[in-house]
């Protein structure tokens, strides 16, 4: 008896071991290996990687942007610098000091007039006292003329100095300019200086060619007058008799 249930307990264990060496040597199911797809993978990088570059694009457009906005908003930016109101002052010193020319001043008409009377009129209605005091006044003409010509160059030369300052002034605003607009403004102001100097040697030269002018003007009148009278002193007709003292009583 004891040897055929040792028969059937070592025929058991030997089924158990060949039930388990079978189960341990059958293949697994497919769920149980993970399985790489090199063809999945690269796909999946390559569109990581063409996302990943439209973002770095999108950034690189909006930093673009910013900066265009910022720019614009300096080309708006206004020049801080502003001399216009010393320019138009030199103008303004200039236009007085021309205006304060008297006799014969630089008006068209009034030249014409006071020309013809002044230094044209030598007829035999006047009288020698007239015609003295006719010279005398082309005389006081002349030097008036004189003096405004000094004038008007000393004007000049004393903004020599105030246009270089403001020359310098505008040039390092046109140099630290950040926008279009701040150039453009120091720009423009610079040709105002130029203006102002080309408008001071305008004056300056006109101012010298009227005191040359008039002092022409006198020398010719002053030969005219003097044949005028030198003719009424051979005709007698402008010497009248006079009771004259040679020596005293």
């Amino acid at each position: 008896m004891n040897s055929v249930h040792r028969r059937l307990r070592l025929r058991q264990m030997t089924a158990s071991s060949v039930v388990a060496v079978t189960i341990a040597m059958s293949p697994a199911p497919a769920s149980a290996f993970i399985v790489f797809d090199p063809t999945n993978y690269s796909q999946n990088l390559l569109q990581a990687a063409r996302a990943l570059e439209q973002i770095q694009n999108q950034i690189t457009s909006l930093q673009n942007e910013a900066q265009m906005l910022i720019n614009q908003a300096k080309n708006l930016t206004s020049l801080p610098t502003s001399l216009l109101g010393q320019i138009e002052g030199n103008f303004s010193q200039m236009k007085t000091l021309l205006g304060e020319a008297d006799r014969l001043a630089y008006s068209v008409q009034d030249i014409e007039g006071q020309f013809a009377s002044t230094y044209q009129n030598f007829g035999a209605d006047l009288s020698s006292q007239q015609l003295v005091d006719g010279a005398r006044e082309r005389w006081q003409t002349s030097v008036s003329a004189f003096e405004h010509s000094l004038k008007a160059g000393a004007v000049a030369v004393d903004n020599i100095e105030g246009t270089q300052e403001q020359t310098s002034a505008l040039v390092g605003a046109s140099q630290s300019a950040v926008g279009v607009l701040q150039a453009t403004q120091a720009g423009n102001q610079l040709l105002a200086v130029q203006a102002k100097q080309i408008a001071d040697l305008t004056a300056m030269l006109a101012a010298q060619g009227r005191a040359a002018a008039l002092e022409q003007a006198r020398t010719a009148a002053a030969q005219e007058q003097a044949r005028e009278q030198f003719s009424r002193f051979m005709t007698g007709s402008g010497d009248s008799p006079s009771s004259v003292k040679m020596f005293h009583d």
